[in-house]
């Protein structure tokens, strides 16, 4: 595992401290979900990736700027909040609410959309000691197969890929009519 990995760690063990402490539920989710419910770090990654609910967004961004965390300008906060610890990029994308409680996108163009069925219900996932929500395999099989359609601009990569084949050996077998 490489340094930035290291730090990437730190800054998620650091968000799980301060989430924790105050009630404010979050989930992985990207890469580092995967990673989180494989157990182990699989390759490098660029940055750490995460939900929340939009009406924690405005504490949660006080709690880690009081931290020393910096806001990152190349984001408008009210899309989703992106934050730096140091050389370390972290991402909160917001989570809405439909009229019967369900996730739906919580900001932008895709807002109110709804999210996948139980979706945040996944067990908690973990690496060493550190035990942290994430979002169910499922949903990260689903993301990953639909980015290229929901966004034509970016299209699937190898790492993608590779991702895809990890997410699935983790997913239960479809039951089987009898």
């Amino acid at each position: 595992m490489d340094e930035l990995a290291r730090r990437q760690l730190a800054s998620i063990a650091e968000v799980i401290t301060v989430t924790g402490a105050c009630g404010i539920p979050v989930w992985l989710r990207g890469g580092w979900a995967m990673d989180f419910q494989l157990g182990t770090v699989t390759r490098p990654h660029v940055d750490v990736d995460w939900y929340c609910w939009r009406d924690d967004a405005d504490r949660l961004a006080d709690l880690l700027l009081a931290r020393g965390w910096l806001p990152d300008p190349r984001m408008p906060a009210r899309l989703q909040l992106d934050l730096f610890a140091a050389d370390v990029e972290v991402s909160f994308a917001y989570l809405g609410r439909d009229a019967a409680g369900r996730p739906t996108v919580g900001a932008g163009s895709w807002a109110g959309t709804p999210l996948p069925a139980g979706m945040l219900a996944a067990p908690p996932g973990r690496i060493g000691p550190l035990t942290v929500p994430t979002i169910s395999v499922a949903a990260q099989i689903e993301f990953k197969q639909m980015y290229p359609v929901w966004m034509p601009e970016r299209q699937r990569r190898p790492k993608d890929a590779d991702d895809l084949a990890r997410l699935r050996d983790l997913a239960p077998a479809p039951r089987r009519a009898p």
